[in-house]
């Protein structure tokens, strides 16, 4: 192979919002990945018609479809933009052929994956799952004041605009809440983790806000922990461009004589952190108020790239 054809090629199904705005930053910024198809199961579908006028090739036939188009042997990597229902299935059709499976749902059939947590932990694994938009916004800063001090509890409120989350998001309520809390305590680093969602009606459309509340060890270190913060958000922003603090992070300190009521905890001293974040995003295809959207787009993105150098730098191993 010439060094411009060292791609591996992609798949995705679902032809959305999701799927659709992947879809465009794979064909406009990816380095080593190979836009090769879009999946649906509408032929009506604006994303399918809009991978056909970009050279992009489609089926209307679900995963099924994917597997008689003549390019399905190259595939490499497949990501999934559907519903946590419909992620069994494809996952079930496509790993007896050896395909890296990049959920973007909340089924959470393999370990979650946050890129600047622990991608590097799990690249050989067949099925990664991205955990949910709120997630891949605030387990960084979870996990930020985690690798500080030790952190009893974390709770994270992500608030959307209603017009972002689609008949997808909509019908994952759920699972979202249910997977955001585990991966916060799985990933996070937090003893115990909860997820509340707000679809914000608000006209005009809001930008995606998320707030994180953490307690940690009464006596841990405020300024290591706001440094490691920043870092963070720095490490996020190099794929997610959007994503920012808004305001210093806040401190308050809980001593044993004022305890702080713990859901699931009961009272109990600490240092509770605060932290504000705002997503904004790219708009390469959804407006830039849907950063909810655009992180997990991007999240994917980044996770794919190095699971397809992983793939390439094996190739090159065995030639």
């Amino acid at each position: 192979m010439t060094s411009q054809d060292k791609k591996i090629a992609v798949a995705i199904i679902g032809s959305g919002n999701i799927g659709t705005d992947l879809m465009i930053k794979v064909l406009r910024n990816a380095r080593r990945l190979r836009m090769a198809a879009m999946v649906g199961i509408d032929p009506s579908s604006e994303g399918l018609a809009r991978a056909a006028r970009m050279g992009v090739a489609t089926t209307s036939e679900g995963v099924e479809g994917l597997m008689k188009m003549d390019g399905f042997g190259d595939i490499g990597i497949v990501f999934d933009a559907t519903s946590a229902g419909a992620h069994a299935h494809h996952n079930s059709m496509l790993q007896p052929h050896g395909i890296k499976v990049v959920d973007l749902t909340p089924a959470a059939i393999g370990p979650y994956v946050i890129p600047v947590v622990n991608l590097q932990a799990h690249l050989d694994a067949p099925n990664i799952n991205m955990v949910t938009c709120g997630g891949q916004a605030t387990i960084p800063m979870v996990y930020a004041v985690s690798r500080i001090a030790k952190v009893h509890y974390a709770e994270i409120v992500a608030s959307i605009a209603s017009k972002s989350a689609g008949p997808g998001t909509r019908a994952n309520i759920d699972e979202f809440t249910e997977t955001t809390s585990r991966a916060i305590a799985e990933v996070g680093g937090a003893q115990r983790g909860k997820a509340i969602i707000v679809l914000n009606p608000a006209e005009p459309p809001l930008m995606m806000r998320d707030t994180v509340y953490c307690l940690a060890d009464v006596d841990a270190d405020q300024k290591a922990i706001a440094d490691s913060v920043k870092r963070m958000v720095q490490d996020v922003a190099a794929y997610v461009p959007g994503y920012r603090l808004k305001q210093e992070v806040q401190f308050e300190r809980f001593d044993a004589q004022h305890p702080l009521n713990v859901p699931g905890l009961g009272r109990m001293p600490g240092l509770k952190v605060s932290i504000f974040l705002e997503v904004e995003g790219a708009a390469h295809y959804l407006p830039s108020y849907a950063g909810n959207l655009d992180i997990m787009t991007s999240a994917a993105l980044a996770a794919a790239e190095q699971q397809a150098a992983r793939l390439l730098a094996a190739d090159t191993a065995t030639v």
